[in-house]
């Protein structure tokens, strides 16, 4: 069905999955998942109109790129070239940059009762990015269960991180402040005042960056985190009044966790906490930063990744 039309005359599509006692909608603008139903329990934040998602939005549900997360002063250099980004968060380039890929039309290439492919064309100079890039993530719902599968291919050497920014809230609504997170990572990347890491990870213990140990998302510094974990292994919430648990697995290397902080409740129509975010990814700055694992992708080879967000409850 169609969504919504932008100002251009271009029509926006919206999908709906369905599987056991899971429910999706999928927008082809931004690639956004809007809402995801456990049960009769929408646990993503949502906006109801096109219009919000343009005016409204803090990546709400939206696929990232060409790069999710920030790179330091908007710039970075690539086999003795360096590529000058849009700064869009302070001087660093913010998720892809002014119009990443969440404020794209992405192509619907594949439906299903329980599955939608979408694909998106990134030319040349696309937000300073070098290269032609053609990207796709697919949507499925089975076993409980939403799996995130993407692909990417390029014509000239560049630089990908691509992430879902989903906003969770197992209760369907107040805020996550309750929340039990597990994030199975003995190292975390401390940051700048720009929130640019400042080289080596560190490790959590004594600090309050551990959750190898459950605890409330707002036990510890205020709920304050917006910080990438180098990953051990899987992450789970869980949300302690309806028992609904949420299970995240991944094959990237980190996770940025993001409790909403920045939310304020007028912009957005949520308040602060309203929803976390586990966006699972390749750490920021990585361009910059050869200690990391690298983000170059090259002509003739093909990025895949794929991550799960499991339900009990």
């Amino acid at each position: 069905m169609i969504f919504g039309t932008l100002p251009s005359g271009e029509p926006v599509e919206r999908h709906v999955l369905s599987s056991g006692r899971l429910r999706a909608s999928v927008l082809s603008y931004g690639a956004i998942l809007q809402t995801l139903e456990v049960s009769g329990v929408n646990v993503v934040l949502s906006l109801p109109t096109l219009e919000d998602y343009l005016t409204r939005s803090r990546y709400f549900g939206a696929v990232v790129g060409r790069y999710g997360n920030r790179i330091a002063g908007g710039r970075f250099t690539l086999d003795g070239v360096e590529y000058r980004l849009p700064a869009n968060n302070g001087p660093s380039s913010l998720h892809g940059g002014i119009e990443g890929f969440d404020k794209r039309v992405w192509t619907v290439s594949g439906v299903t009762d329980s599955s939608v492919t979408l694909t998106l064309t990134s030319p040349d100079g696309d937000q300073g990015y070098p290269g032609t890039l053609t990207a796709s993530v697919t949507y499925t719902l089975a076993d409980n269960a939403i799996r995130l599968d993407y692909t990417a291919e390029t014509d000239a050497p560049t630089v990908l991180n691509l992430t879902n920014h989903s906003y969770f809230n197992l209760a369907g609504g107040g805020d996550v402040l309750g929340h039990v997170v597990r994030i199975d990572a003995e190292h975390y990347l401390p940051v700048d005042d720009h929130k640019i890491p400042t080289g080596e990870p560190a490790p959590v213990k004594g600090t309050p960056f551990d959750f190898i140990t459950p605890h409330a998302v707002g036990a510890r510094i205020d709920g304050a985190y917006d910080h990438c974990f180098v990953l051990d292994g899987d992450i789970s919430v869980v949300e302690p009044v309806s028992g609904r648990t949420m299970r995240v697995t991944t094959i990237e290397p980190g996770v940025q966790f993001y409790a909403g902080g920045m939310l304020d409740g007028e912009t957005t129509s949520y308040g602060p906490h309203a929803g976390l975010c586990l966006e699972t990814q390749h750490f920021p700055d990585s361009p910059n930063q050869p200690q990391f694992p690298s983000t170059v992708l090259r002509p003739g080879e093909r990025f895949t990744s794929t991550t799960t967000y499991a339900f009990t409850g």
